[in-house]
């Protein structure tokens, strides 16, 4: 993982830091929301990091509640969902990183 670490994801999953059985699935999990903002931004880690308005070598702060929030909804919801039981990210998630999303630009 390139910003988010086990620490990280059990904190926000309310984990305890020394209960290891789940570590696999959960860096499987960060790695692929990583890949995911990754995806739909069509931005680069060092470009994110470059718009932290923070000025800290770090993702924006929105960013990295976003990836969180799609980590959450992977472990929470492991299984598919049926044509009754459908889960949809939470809208935060759009909202927080719709600013980070490359625009296209002529030529393209």
């Amino acid at each position: 993982m390139k910003w988010l670490t086990l620490n990280d994801i059990k904190d926000q999953l309310r984990i305890e830091h020394d209960y290891t059985d789940d570590d696999a699935i959960l860096t499987r999990y960060g790695n692929s929301a990583e890949a995911t903002v990754l995806n739909i931004t069509g931005r680069t880690f060092d470009e994110l990091k470059a718009m932290n308005p923070t000025g800290e070598d770090a993702i924006p702060p929105d960013l990295f509640e976003a990836t969180v929030m799609l980590v959450t909804e992977s472990y929470q919801h492991r299984s598919p969902g049926s044509m009754q039981q459908l889960y949809l990210i939470p809208c935060g998630f759009d909202m927080k990183i719709k600013p980070y999303i490359r625009l296209a630009t002529a030529g393209q």
